[in-house]
């Protein structure tokens, strides 16, 4: 009869934890406040709570608060539940379920909590200090002095790129005291408090200024002279990331890209020696006439006698050159041709008259 007992209780509560009892069958919701769970008073937020199927209604429940937030989804698996003017009493954790619109009887599991902490500006802002300042051995003890003007609160640290507190205390005067023992690398970075009345533990002043803890062995950017930090080969220094392509990629994209280069410098290599070539023939086909140091058209090139007779109705005369005429040329010319050519008659020819010779010098262009 016990182990029977026994056996029954157990049954009812694996079905109870099981989802059987009670129709708990739907996978408890995700829950999170936008856009953060610290929002200043009479600020805006925004619970949403996700299901996984549609055709569902949320419920949104607060401890103390009986009335409950109800919205049904149809369509989608989301409902968000706003918060237009937030209020001292709107601080505190929230948790959401959903069940089946046609069915309310299939019901989900209860979502993880989720607190919204309201900012008061009223509460003045705490003070924060280090000790030791400067920077810390690894293994050396650090404590973090937090000073309010207010008793009977609770204070919280914070550190940077934590979303939730690193640590609280209830100090029983204005301040509190935060120990870290063996500070190691991980204890660096920047810390900050702030603290919550007793009354109202989901309201919470506005955070202190930030201390830094600099553990040896780090570099501090911040410092004035600070080197930065050392970097391996690939790196792209201090704060930034490194190459994205696979280490093994790298040799041969360089190759592809060094054979690439290396082609079109032989192109270019082939088209000038191409272009060169061209231009050395069109010199070679055409064969200008040289001009002479003072720019004078010399004679033509098939004349080879140096004396040419000019007269009027005569046959022109070849005439030996002289070896002493220095490249000189001679024209005879015609008196009786000159004297019809200005417009008079021309006389009767006269026997023998004497040639005139003007000698030309054709390589200085000036009259000898």
């Amino acid at each position: 009869m016990a182990s029977a007992l026994t056996v029954l209780l157990l049954g009812c509560w694996l079905a109870r934890h099981s989802g059987v009892w009670g129709g708990r069958e739907y996978h408890k919701p995700t829950i999170w406040v936008s856009p953060s769970r610290v929002v200043a008073l009479g600020g805006s937020v925004t619970i949403r709570c996700e299901g996984q199927y549609p055709g569902m209604e949320f419920v949104l429940r607060k401890p103390g608060h009986p009335n409950l937030q109800v919205q049904s989804v149809r369509d989608g698996t989301v409902a968000e539940f706003p918060i237009p003017r937030l209020s001292r009493e709107d601080g505190g954790s929230y948790t959401c379920e959903y069940h089946s619109i046609t069915d309310q009887s299939r019901w989900s599991y209860l979502s993880d909590p989720v607190e919204i902490i309201v900012g008061d500006p009223s509460l003045p802002r705490p003070s924060i200090s280090l000790s030791p300042t400067g920077v810390t051995v690894p293994g050396a003890d650090v404590t973090i002095r937090c000073q309010g003007q207010h008793q009977d609160v609770r204070f919280f640290l914070h550190k940077a790129g934590d979303l939730n507190p690193q640590q609280h205390m209830d100090p029983a005067g204005v301040g509190a005291e935060f120990l870290i023992p063996t500070v190691g690398q991980q204890h660096g970075g920047n810390y900050s408090c702030s603290y919550r009345p007793w009354s109202e533990p989901f309201v919470s002043s506005y955070v202190s200024s930030s201390v830094e803890l600099v553990v040896a062995g780090e570099t501090d950017l911040t410092q004035p002279g600070a080197a930065p930090a050392p970097t391996h080969p690939g790196s792209t220094g201090p704060g930034r990331s490194e190459s994205t392509a696979p280490p093994g990629l790298t040799s041969p994209i360089i190759t592809g890209a060094s054979a690439a280069a290396a082609a079109v410098l032989l192109l270019l290599l082939l088209l000038m020696a191409f272009v060169c070539f061209r231009r050395t023939q069109a010199r070679k086909g055409s064969s200008p006439r040289p001009s002479s140091p003072l720019g004078v058209l010399k004679a033509p090139a098939q004349q080879d006698p140096v004396y040419a007779s000019v007269d009027n109705g005569k046959e022109p005369q070849t005439l030996e050159p002289d070896p002493d005429a220095d490249g000189l040329t001679y024209a005879e010319l015609d008196g009786q041709a000159l004297q019809a050519k200005r417009g008079g008659l021309a006389p009767a020819p006269e026997p023998a008259q004497p040639s005139v010779y003007a000698a030309i010098n054709v390589s200085r262009g000036a009259p000898q």
